[in-house]
């Protein structure tokens, strides 16, 4: 096997080892640590710490230590928030998402640096075209990295499904469950009765191992990078020193397209941390245990996988303005039936509808807001995608931190108001663009938008 496609297939797979074990997590963090809504707010810390870490650590670790010592390093602080939930409470949970969140943005820059100086040796040794070739190596990695939330989900699922302490969900019991739900009753043992610590533990100590594999995988296996290859990679770093991409990233704001994207870009942060944060609470956990949430946020990463390659591949005839249509129209029709349903165990199927239809529109969200950015902003890449990733970790930071604080019906309204925002500014940044060239359609093309579409899976 080629030495450069072993190196992708070590990282592809320890990747989809560790976020296994971080997928699980955090679809049950706010049913697994409810009390005093310390998962979510362990969550929110932890996309805060992403926000600080990708101002400032990735260009200085890999400058330091280089890509795969880089990569095995934050894989560890991945483990650390797994040790954390073996004992859940304010003082391990919350150092630990944070140290998860320090280690996120250098594990993924460092990641996309090797994968990119990799497909760029390749080009040059078989005399190929090195963005094709680039392109090739990301999407092996993301074709075998967005597994991870099935595998990850169906560990926690068929794990906690051997819980003997379920209880009978009574009628008045469920009145409790959907978008009005009973926010004071933070006693109630319903369908989210706790599984035993002895499972708990199990599926901690699975998911542990499954990180320490990824570790010892990108250890063990990993190349380092040729020392020429990493002393043109450090030449490149030390001509842009940390500080000048965090102040690149500010003065991109000075674009005007680019402060209309800010609420479409922390829109994507609020609707997916709805989903995983009060859908899979106050509607799964509630009516059905928390053995069920597993299995529903399965539909939801299948669906957004295969949408996400499907909308990839037709964006090209149907333009982004029609997706983006198709996404919003989905995602209001989503929000509205939230608000009106009130989830019954006898109505099984619509548990999974819900996912389903927010994996379509999430798929959108990803993959055509990234080819957005990549289009509009071709000259100042670094800087847009470090704002897409600051205004989306943003979104997350505030979804998570109202997230014990409000019900879910107030979410719903915020939610629904954050998207009709979102599709007006979106609109004003097509009117700008045709303005500014009438002659040349808007047709979106796929603007590598695979390696940054999945980056928020952190």
């Amino acid at each position: 096997m080629e030495r450069n496609l072993k190196n992708v297939l070590v990282i592809s797979f320890g990747f989809l080892l560790l976020f296994t074990a971080y997928g699980g997590l955090q679809s049950l963090q706010s049913s697994l640590n409810s009390e005093e809504g310390l998962g979510v707010a362990s969550l929110s810390v932890l996309y805060a710490a992403l926000i600080l870490s990708s101002m400032f650590l990735p260009p200085i670790l890999i400058k330091k230590l280089g890509c795969k010592w880089t990569i095995a390093i934050s894989m560890c602080c991945y483990i650390a928030f797994s040790l954390g939930n073996f004992y859940a409470s304010w003082y391990t949970l919350i150092p630990t998402s944070v140290i998860l969140g320090l280690g996120g943005a250098p594990l993924w820059s460092a990641k996309c640096t090797y994968l990119t100086i990799a497909g760029t040796s390749y080009a040059e040794k078989a005399r190929k075209n090195a963005k094709d070739i680039i392109n090739q190596y990301f999407g092996v990695f993301f074709l075998v990295f967005q597994s991870s939330g099935i595998w990850g989900n169906l560990i926690s699922s068929l794990i906690l499904s051997q819980s003997s302490t379920r209880v009978e969900i009574s009628e008045e019991d469920l009145e409790c469950c959907g978008a009005y739900n009973c926010l004071t009753d933070t006693t109630n043992t319903t369908g989210s009765a706790k599984p035993s610590n002895s499972l708990i533990y199990t599926l901690l100590g699975v998911y542990t191992a499954s990180g320490v594999l990824a570790v010892l995988l990108v250890i063990i296996f990993l190349d380092q990078i040729k020392s020429d290859q990493a002393e043109t990679e450090k030449e490149k770093l030390e001509a842009s020193p940390f500080w000048s991409t965090f102040l690149a990233t500010f003065r991109h704001l000075k674009d005007k397209r680019q402060c209309l994207l800010i609420p479409l870009t922390m829109y994507s942060g609020f609707e997916q941390g709805f989903l995983s944060g009060d859908y899979t609470k106050v509607y799964v956990t509630c009516a059905l245990g928390i053995h069920y949430v597993g299995y529903v946020m399965i539909c939801f990463a299948a669906v957004n996988s295969l949408c996400s390659l499907l909308f990839g591949k037709i964006s090209q005839f149907t333009g982004r303005k029609l997706l983006f249509a198709l996404a919003t129209v989905t995602n209001t029709a989503c929000i509205i039936a939230l608000l009106l349903w009130k989830p019954h165990p006898k109505q099984l199927a619509v548990f999974f509808v819900f996912p389903a239809l927010w994996g379509l529109s999430d798929a959108v969200w990803q993959t055509q807001t990234n080819g957005l950015y990549g289009i509009l902003f071709e000259k100042h890449k670094e800087a847009a995608f470090a704002n897409y990733r600051l205004w989306e970790s943003l979104g997350f930071v505030i979804a998570f931190g109202y997230s014990t604080k409000l019900q879910a019906y107030i979410k719903l309204y915020i939610l629904l108001s954050v998207l009709v925002l979102s599709m007006v500014t979106y609109g004003a940044v097509e009117y700008l663009e045709a303005k500014s060239s009438p002659g040349t359609p808007t047709v979106t093309k796929k603007e590598n938008g695979g390696p940054h579409s999945q980056e928020t899976y952190m």
